[in-house]
C-alpha cells in the first residue's frame, strides 16, 4: 500500500502523523534521561526521514532559516576553542540535529496539530509522573516537592504549565464543538493539580504572563491596525512598569513569599554571581559549548559539592543568558537573544501590524512563556528540550505563515475583482 506524500508532509493533511510525531517528541523531551537513547532515536525517526519523502519542500526558502543555522554553526565551531572538544563536538551535533527536527516539523505540521499532539503528549507525561509519584527533598530550602518521574520539580512545573496553556489556546482558538471541551478537561485538571503539588514558583509566575500575551493579542482582533499599535504600546509600557515594580517595590519578594522562598531564589542569585565571574575568564568566545560542567574541572566540581549534586551531572547556572555567556561568550549571548526575540516579536508584529492570525497568537504566547522561563532555567540552550523545540518551530513557522497570509490576500483580491467584474 502506497501512502500519499501529502499525509506526511502537507501541514493541512498530516494531522494524524503529525500528532503522533509530536506525542513521541514530547515524551522524548520529558524522559530521555530515564529511558536512554531509545527515545532520542524515536524522536529522530519521526522527523528526519520526512526529508527524503519530499526534499524539495525543505530546500525551498532555506535562506529564511539563516539565523538559527548561524547559531548552530557557531556552536559547532566552538569545538576549536573548547576546553572539552570531545564533549562540545557531540553536544554541538545534537543541538544542530535538534534544530533540524524543529525545521522539519515547522514545514510539515500545522500549529493546530502541534497543539493537539502536545496536549496528548503532556497528558501522557504527567500521567506517567503521577504513577511514579516520587517526592524529593530540596536541600537548599528544606522543602519536599513532587518530582514524579523527573529529577526536578521545575520540569514537572514546566509540563504542567504548558498543559494549562495549551488547553486554554485550544479551547479559545481550535476547538470544534463541545466534544473538544470534554477531552481537554481532564488534561487541564491534571495539569493544574500537578502544578499545585510541585511548588514550582517559576512555572506559576510565568504562566499568567504568557496567558496575558494571548488575551491581549486575541482582543486586538476586533481593532483596526492603528488601534492594535496603540494596544501594543500600552501593553509594552505595562510590562516594563510591572517589572520595575517587581524589582523596586517588593512585589517580587511578596510573590516568592507565597511559595516560601525569598529573593535569593533558593541559591540562584549565588549561581548567577558565580556564572558571571566564570564568564570573565573567556568573555568573547566562552569555554565552548557544554564545556563548563565537566567532571574533573575544578570550578564545576566545587559548585556540584556546594549544591549537593552527588551525580556531578545535569547542573547549570539557572539562567539561559549567563549559561550561554559562560559557554559561548558575548557572541553566543547575542545570537541566542536574537533567536528568541525574533521568534517572539515576529509573531507579535504579525498580529499587530499585519493580518490577525490565531496561529501567530498561539506561538507568540508559547515563545513568551519560554522567554520568561529563560531568566530562571536553561531550556533553550540545550537539545531535546520542549522549550527549544517550540522556539525554533515558531521561528521557522514565520515564513510559512507569511506565505499563507500572502496567498489569502491574493485570493481576496481575485474574489473582489470577480465580484466587480
Amino acid at each position: 500500500m502506497k501512502i500519499p506524500k501529502s499525509l506526511l508532509v502537507e501541514p493541512d493533511k498530516s494531522h494524524i502523523y503529525g500528532c503522533f510525531a509530536v506525542i513521541v517528541s514530547v515524551f522524548a523531551f520529558a524522559y530521555s534521561t530515564n529511558f536512554g537513547k531509545i527515545l532520542i532515536l524515536a524522536y529522530y525517526a519521526v522527523w528526519l526521514p520526512l526529508i527524503f519523502v519530499d526534499y524539495r519542500r525543505f530546500l525551498r526558502h532555506l535562506s529564511s532559516a539563516w539565523l538559527p543555522l548561524t547559531f548552530a554553526a557557531y556552536i559547532c565551531f566552538s569545538v576549536f576553542w573548547s576546553h572539552a572538544p570531545g564533549i562540545t563536538a557531540r553536544a554541538g551535533v545534537q543541538y544542530f540535529s535538534h534544530i533540524l527536527c524543529a525545521y522539519v516539523a515547522a514545514r510539515t505540521v500545522s500549529v493546530r496539530t502541534l497543539v493537539v499532539g502536545s496536549l496528548i503528549g503532556v497528558f501522557v507525561v504527567l500521567l506517567y509522573s503521577l504513577r511514579v509519584g516520587s517526592y524529593a527533598l530540596d536541600t537548599i530550602d528544606g522543602t519536599t516537592n513532587f518530582v514524579g518521574a523527573f529529577g526536578s520539580k521545575n520540569q514537572v512545573g514546566f509540563f504542567s504549565s504548558l498543559g494549562i496553556y495549551l488547553c486554554f489556546v485550544f479551547v479559545v482558538f481550535y476547538r470544534r464543538g463541545w466534544p473538544s471541551l470534554v477531552w481537554t478537561a481532564p488534561i487541564g485538571l491534571l495539569s493544574v493539580y500537578m502544578l499545585v503539588i510541585c511548588h514550582s514558583a517559576t512555572s506559576v509566575a510565568s504562566l499568567p504572563a504568557a496567558l496575558a500575551v494571548v488575551i491581549l493579542l486575541a482582543m486586538s482582533k476586533v481593532l483596526s491596525r492603528r488601534y492594535r499599535r496603540v494596544l501594543f504600546a500600552v501593553g509594552t509600557c505595562a510590562v516594563v512598569a510591572s517589572v520595575m515594580a517587581a524589582l523596586n517595590l517588593g512585589l517580587l519578594d511578596f510573590v516568592l513569599g507565597i511559595f516560601g522562598k525569598d529573593s535569593t531564589l533558593t541559591g540562584r542569585t549565588y549561581l548567577w554571581e558565580q556564572g558571571w565571574e566564570a564568564a570573565q575568564q573567556f568573555p568573547i568566545l566562552g569555554y565552548g559549548y557544554a564545556a563548563y560542567w565537566v567532571q574533573g574541572f575544578a570550578e564545576a566540581e566545587r559548585l556540584w559539592a556546594e549544591f549537593f549534586i552527588t551525580t556531578r551531572t545535569g547542573f547549570h547556572f539557572h539562567n539561559t543568558y549567563i549559561e550561554t555567556l559562560v559557554e559561548l561568550g558575548f557572541i553566543g549571548v547575542a545570537l541566542i537573544s536574537i533567536v528568541i526575540l525574533r521568534a517572539f516579536y515576529g509573531h507579535v508584529s504579525a498580529v499587530i501590524f499585519r493580518d490577525w492570525q490565531a496561529d501567530s497568537v498561539v506561538l507568540a504566547g508559547a515563545v513568551g512563556l519560554m522567554l520568561l522561563r529563560s531568566f530562571f532555567e536553561v531550556e533553550i540552550l540545550g537539545p531535546y528540550f520542549m522549550a527549544s523545540f517550540v522556539v525554533y518551530y515558531s521561528l521557522f513557522k514565520l515564513r510559512g505563515l507569511a506565505v499563507a497570509r500572502t496567498q489569502r490576500a491574493r485570493i481576496a483580491i481575485q474574489e473582489a475583482k470577480a465580484a466587480n467584474g
